[in-house]
């Protein structure tokens, strides 16, 4: 009786009439845990197909965290895999160094690789640069976000090159591409609003791939929560100086008031894109005079970087 009325008093899938377990601000729709499973995937197959972002024969390298957004982006994309014939995944996971942190996020990523048999490679800040992240950030904890960001690319990218990937996918989820959009109109930063890391880009560098990009934050901690792949895991304790905090908590108010909001940030990113179109905002690329790797200037920003440590 008592699980009759509970599920009498539950919304009902808009599907399927079975209880829900979420709801979609946008499209006003509840769905069950199968059919927000099912929604979920398409949604992802469809913004894969339409940027194209997979082709037949591909080896996409995963940046595999450990943490949500990348563990339910490898889920995916192990399942979605087959419809791009002899397309295959390896798994990166890149170890920063970070105290109380990593070591559970790095076990739960080789749970993970390990249960869907895909091929898993773990690279070092200890091995790029050295040091771990939290010796490099001694009196710079405020630049944890910058310092971290561009050691964890160069080692993802090199990571990626030595396993013969043609792309790299990254978990990066619709709250995030919006938090993106809305922190570099803040900063005035035109290059950094328009550019691309897609398919189409320049050469020198390994195509970024989003498969994600449409899926907000809390249906991808839902989509794994009902299939029982939802791990509760410290959060990195450098988050507290990262700008990116503020924008998420603002973005998500209005978000919660004004339904649609993220997206109509990434259509108003599209829109400028377009503006742009064939008027050069970003600097010419060059080679590194130090490492070789291309950049904007005599120094790419790994070696920038380095010289700024041993300071």
């Amino acid at each position: 009786m008592e699980q009759r009325a509970a599920r009498e008093e539950s919304p009902a899938c808009a599907c399927c009439g079975e209880p829900a377990v979420v709801y979609q601000l946008v499209t006003r729709r509840h769905l069950c845990g199968t059919h927000l499973v099912l929604d979920v995937e398409e949604r992802v197959r469809a913004t894969i197909q339409e940027t194209g972002q997979i082709s037949p024969g591909d080896r996409i390298a995963v940046g595999l965290s450990g943490g949500k957004d990348s563990t339910a982006l490898l889920v995916i994309l192990s399942r979605l895999l087959p419809a791009w014939p002899g397309a295959s995944l390896v798994a990166i996971t890149v170890d920063e160094g970070i105290a109380g942190y990593r070591a559970d996020t790095m076990r739960a990523a080789e749970r993970l690789t390990e249960w869907l048999g895909v091929e898993h490679r773990i690279v070092s800040f200890r091995e790029l640069i050295g040091d771990d992240l939290d010796a490099l950030l001694l009196g710079r904890e405020t630049q944890a976000c910058t310092i971290c960001g561009i050691l964890r690319k160069k080692a993802l990218a090199d990571a990626a090159r030595a396993a013969g990937a043609t792309a790299i996918a990254t978990g990066h989820n619709l709250d995030d591409e919006a938090q993106s959009v809305l922190m570099n109109a803040f900063r005035g930063d035109l290059p950094r609003l328009v550019r691309t890391t897609g398919t189409g880009t320049s050469p020198v560098f390994l195509p970024r791939i989003k498969p994600l990009m449409a899926i907000p934050e809390k249906e991808i901690a839902s989509y794994l929560f009902v299939q029982d792949l939802f791990s509760v895991l410290p959060e990195c304790p450098y988050t507290k100086y990262a700008l990116r905090a503020e924008v998420r908590t603002l973005l998500s108010d209005y978000e919660c008031r004004h339904p649609g909001t993220m997206q109509h940030l990434i259509e108003s990113k599209r829109t400028i894109e377009k503006y742009c179109a064939g008027t050069p905002v970003m600097e010419p690329l060059h080679r590194c005079r130090e490492c070789g790797d291309p950049c904007s200037g005599d120094l790419c920003q790994v070696c920038r970087l380095r010289h700024s440590l041993l300071e």
